[in-house]
Formats: C-alpha cells, sequence, structure tokens
C-alpha cells in the first residue's frame, strides 16, 4: 500500500508591506491530504487530512518573491523548511495512522437495539 502526501499551502496571512516589499508572506494556512492507492467497498481511495498553520521568519528576507510570482510549490517548501523534517514526517505518519485506522479499524462504535 502507497500513500500520496498533497501539501496545500495556497492560503497565507501577509503584512501589506515590509520595508520596499509588498504582500510578505509571514504565515500559511497549511493542508495535507494523503490519499491511499488501496480502495474502499465503494471503489474510493482512502484520505485522510491534517491542517494547520506555519510561521514564517520575515526578519532577514533574501531573494525576495513577489506574491503573485508565489506558487503553491514554493510556498510548500517554505512550510517544511519551517517545520523541519521531523515535524513533516510526523504529519504524514500521523495521516497514514488514520488511513490505516480506516482501512482495519482498531475500534468501532455500534449502538444496541431496543
Amino acid at each position: 500500500m502507497a500513500t500520496n502526501y498533497n501539501w496545500d499551502c495556497r492560503t497565507v496571512d501577509a503584512y501589506p508591506a515590509i520595508g520596499e516589499q509588498a504582500d510578505v508572506v509571514y504565515n500559511v494556512h497549511w493542508r495535507v491530504t494523503g490519499v491511499s492507492d488501496e480502495l474502499d467497498a465503494n471503489k474510493h481511495p482512502y484520505q485522510s487530512t491534517n491542517i494547520g498553520t506555519q510561521s514564517l521568519k520575515t526578519a532577514d528576507i533574501t531573494d525576495f518573491i513577489p506574491f503573485q510570482s508565489l506558487t503553491n510549490e514554493q510556498v510548500t517548501n517554505w512550510v517544511k523548511a519551517a517545520m523541519g523534517e521531523e515535524q513533516v514526517e510526523f504529519i504524514e505518519k500521523s495521516i497514514q495512522s488514520q488511513i490505516d485506522n480506516l482501512i482495519a479499524p482498531k475500534s468501532v462504535t455500534l449502538t444496541i437495539g431496543e
């Protein structure tokens, strides 16, 4: 079983201006969705999503990229770098654990009839 992780880092908070730079991103609202190649009974892939925010340092901006030129890939790279490899791995493992629990639940909720 393989899981693909899709990072959506397109929603950001930005300062209107810092010095000469406009729309400086300082906080990213991220959403990571894991999609398994294993299918459920309805032929849909198992999937799970985690969301959060990540602050970015703006005190020493080098190679500034204008907001209009930013891509999801670039901002995702910033988020992952700010988080660190260990946190990125933790998020993806958490999603995998949720998917594993959907595939083979360790607990279920049942209702007793009258």
